[in-house]
């Protein structure tokens, strides 16, 4: 198939070398474009990122050689080269809004790892496993933005994707309520231990604004579409703390659910559940979804994050210790990838599902 031409805006960044990393050998994607700021501009990416490479292995040869574009000044250049852009930009929020937004009218698709428009009523905020129809609402979104081909997709906050999909298969017994901790690596914050030392045999119980995404992001993730806007679920419930450990990548939670009176299932139904659960992107059998999102360990040191971050590719969720509590009704740990699922791959595996769906057309 003739395959669809990339481009990465803030691929010089941790996230933005994940997505360049990605595209290598991608059997629907050719990167073909990569753009960051204008102090990066002009210089091979090889260049720019070779003294600063943070996600192992080595550059891709396709990526080497390409020029920087600045992601500001060129972004008429860009959108013209490609079918659409990732994004992963280190911005004020009102800059990456106004940037994103400026790409879409240039009728370039935008599907974006930020966070400035995770919010905004018109753009689908989407883990294909869980809401996949919310894409739907592009349509609203291109009336406004007066376009047809541009938009603005966006993925969720790295810290909801290992719990919320082991929460997603129970809420038809009628989730009350959730407590979760989460425990998140340092590559969360784009950092390596190389350039974070302060994180060695070190554990931060605060991640500015961690906590309010984990509590409200959930809510639209499971929200509905009326008329030309996403509306946000009522419930269920979820308070978050979330910590920054001495781990280079996965993030890892400890859940504690509580179900309406009478509603609770047994433990084998919720371990069936989780094996049985499939999604959009596994009906579609897009080629990053994993063959199974949901992975259960019976072992009672699983999942553990050195082992278990990779699992199908670091696409997958790792889940264990699911037990009964005192206070709310079971409680378990789960572990997802933070810059595969929860960032780079999340996204790439929105933009196969936008393609698929046709929503992202070659131009």
């Amino acid at each position: 198939m003739e395959k669809y031409r990339v481009g990465v805006i803030g691929a010089t960044g941790m996230v933005g070398q994940r997505f360049v990393s990605l595209m290598e050998k991608h059997p629907w994607f050719q990167l073909v474009a990569v753009a960051a700021s204008c102090r990066s501009a002009g210089k091979t990416y090889e260049e720019v990122v070779s003294k600063r490479w943070a996600i192992g292995g080595s550059i891709p040869e396709e990526a080497k050689g390409l020029t920087v574009l600045d992601a500001e000044a060129d972004a008429e250049k860009l959108a013209s080269m490609v079918d659409f852009v990732f994004c992963a930009v280190d911005m004020k929020k009102e800059e990456i809004r106004a940037l994103e937004e400026r790409y879409a009218k240039l009728e370039c698709p935008v599907v974006s790892n930020n966070s400035a428009h995770r919010w905004t009523e018109d753009v689908p905020m989407v883990v294909p496993e869980i809401n996949a129809d919310h894409i739907k609402i592009i349509d609203a979104q291109r009336r406004r933005l007066g376009t047809k081909r541009g938009f603005i997709a966006v993925k969720s906050n790295c810290s909801l994707q290992s719990y919320v999909p082991a929460l997603h298969p129970l809420k038809k017994y009628g989730i009350e309520r959730a407590l979760v901790c989460t425990y998140q690596a340092i590559s969360g914050a784009g950092k390596t231990f190389e350039r974070w030392p302060e994180m060695v045999d070190n554990c931060i119980p605060y991640i500015g604004g961690e906590e309010e995404k984990s509590e409200q992001e959930p809510l639209k993730l499971w929200g509905r579409i009326e008329g030309d806007q996403i509306v946000k679920a009522d419930g269920p419930a979820i308070t978050a703390q979330c910590f920054r450990v001495a781990c280079q990548d996965g993030h890892m939670a400890a859940c504690f659910v509580k179900f309406a009176d009478g509603k609770a299932p047994s433990m084998e139904q919720i371990k069936s559940d989780w094996a049985a659960f499939q999604g959009r992107a596994q009906e579609l059998k897009l080629p990053s979804a994993p063959r199974q999102f949901l992975h259960y360990f019976e072992e009672a040191d699983r999942p553990q994050t050195r082992l278990d971050r990779m699992l199908e590719n670091g696409m997958a969720v790792s889940i264990g210790r699911l037990r009964p509590d005192t206070q709310y009704d079971y409680k378990f740990v789960c572990l997802s990838h933070n810059t595969l699922r929860g960032a780079a791959g999340g996204a790439v595996l929105l933009a196969e599902l936008l393609c698929a769906e046709n929503y992202i057309t070659r131009q």
